[in-house]
């Protein structure tokens, strides 16, 4: 599946649930975690962790320096690969933030999970994922 699409002007747009993961993930701290089902449920789809990887792997430049995407891991606190990037080259980014990891490569969330924004989004999507 494409990251974005072709629009009439033959410019290629990014699908608005995409833009939403942007927002949400670009307000995630420095030094700080979030999974791709926080991400999910921060924008009112509980079940559309897939979707959120799916639009961090669909990252390209100027969005990928502009979108902290190292900072979302999976539930279990662990990094995850990336279209042609490691784990490893995430795990590095996090640690270069200060987040630090076991002896079994997890995140300890209790102490690194963002909370997430302080009331819920209204996104105006209008189908679940």
């Amino acid at each position: 599946m494409s990251g974005s699409r072709e629009s009439r002007g033959g410019r290629r747009t990014t699908p608005p649930f995409y833009r939403l993961v942007y927002r949400v993930v670009r307000r995630v701290p420095r030094g700080k975690v979030v999974t791709y089902g926080q991400v999910a449920a921060i924008l009112g789809q509980p079940r559309g962790a897939r979707a959120v990887g799916m639009a961090l792997g669909a990252l390209r430049p100027p969005l990928l320096h502009l979108v902290p995407w190292q900072r979302v891991i999976n539930a279990a606190g662990r990094c995850s690969h990336r279209d042609g990037l490691s784990a490893a080259v995430q795990r590095d980014l996090l640690e270069r933030e200060g987040v630090r990891f076991d002896r079994s490569g997890k995140v300890d969330l209790r102490h690194t999970l963002w909370k997430g924004p302080r009331r819920e989004w209204v996104t105006g999507l209008r189908h679940v994922l």
